[in-house]
């Protein structure tokens, strides 16, 4: 796949906004015959756009009230010792979601926890011990605006779209 069309990126949107959709539907949608539908999303998931497909759950509802933002700071910033704090974070269930980043830290983490109580225990016990953790800084979301939104793909309609 070189580029996407606007059929890929229709398909895109909706499966973004609603990934239940059965093929008859989205083909509906999308202006398409299902056969060539269902074709373009085995490609576009061939291809890596699609990466997966999962249920959205409120953390709220399964108890999970905390949502920090973690800044790490490392010791060192070598290959080895970074793949090691890496490797390390991607094990850990209650982080969500992990960025290297610039400026001031290495690593930005979202922690989820079901109170402050867990979460100051979670963060002693687990994230001060991970490898090559020098310091930490934590910020607590004191409520969401905006979470888990679609990507934007409008900047993908102003001609063809090139793949990576």
């Amino acid at each position: 796949m070189e580029t996407l069309d606007k059929f890929d990126l229709a398909i895109l949107m909706e499966l973004q906004a609603d990934a239940r959709l059965t093929n008859a539907e989205l083909a509906q949608r999308v202006g398409l015959s299902a056969a060539p539908c269902w074709r373009r999303v085995r490609a576009l998931e061939e291809a890596g756009f699609i990466r997966g497909y999962r249920a959205e759950i409120d953390r709220h509802k399964i108890g999970l009230g905390v949502l920090a933002f973690v800044r790490l700071d490392a010791e060192r910033n070598t290959g080895d010792l970074t793949r090691a704090m890496e490797d390390a974070i991607r094990r850990i269930p209650e982080v969500v979601s992990c960025h290297y980043i610039s400026g001031t830290g290495t690593f930005e983490l979202q922690v989820v926890a079901p109170d402050l109580a867990r979460f100051s225990q979670f963060a002693r016990e687990v994230l001060l011990n991970l490898p090559n953790v020098k310091d930490m800084h934590t910020s607590f979301s004191l409520g969401e605006v905006k979470a888990g939104g679609a990507l934007p793909l409008g900047h993908l309609g102003r001609g063809k779209a090139k793949t990576h």
